[in-house]
């Protein structure tokens, strides 16, 4: 058994964008889908790793090569569509919270994000030990530095700690780091891994 076990949060316990809401960023944009989202993701990761947030909507302007008219209606479309949570990955956190078990949450996620869930989900948000944000570290996963930082605030060392995310370049990273991780696929899962 690892010293902490150590969660992503999108895709994780977070549920990801629904194609409802993934059609409300491109309708609010008025570009094709396509290309909106080729820029949303290509500009994202300065963004996750602490851009400032107009200056994410302007780079992916610009990289359309277009004029957005309500930015606000983004932003707030853009935080919506990332704020849901899996009730049965919250009860895998409490229930491992109970079993006295170290809990570390590493998140590629928005500074603007960061309060919306603090403000909703604090009640286990709580039961981890360590959370670390990549705009608040620098750092967005898959960079090694992101899960040394990690275990660094969890008080081990990589090779102690146990990661879960959805992404296999994260886990791929984890490992390049030193940790042991596996591709998340179910709260069943966790479960038998953790054991």
């Amino acid at each position: 058994m690892p010293k902490v076990i150590i969660f992503d949060l999108y895709g994780v316990i977070a549920r990801t964008q629904t194609d409802e809401a993934k059609q409300q960023l491109v309708d609010l944009a008025g570009v094709a889908g396509e290309s909106f989202w080729d820029a949303y993701w290509a500009c994202r990761p300065a963004y996750d790793a602490g851009q400032e947030t107009p200056d994410y909507w302007a780079a992916v302007a610009a990289r359309l090569g277009v004029t957005f008219d309500d930015v606000q209606a983004l932003v707030a479309a853009d935080l919506e569509s990332w704020s849901l949570v899996d009730p049965a990955m919250v009860a895998v956190v409490h229930e491992l919270a109970d079993r006295g078990i170290k809990l570390g949450l590493l998140s590629n996620i928005i500074e603007d994000l960061v309060p919306v869930w603090e403000r909703h989900h604090g009640d286990w948000l709580r039961r981890f030990d360590a959370l670390t944000y990549s705009c608040r570290i620098g750092v967005a996963k898959p960079d090694p530095r992101a899960y040394r930082i990690c275990a660094e605030r969890l008080g081990v060392a990589p090779q102690d700690a146990l990661f879960f995310d959805d992404n296999e370049a994260n886990v791929l990273g984890a490992r390049a780091a030193g940790m042991s991780a596996e591709l998340f696929t179910s709260p069943e899962q966790v479960r038998a891994v953790i054991g």
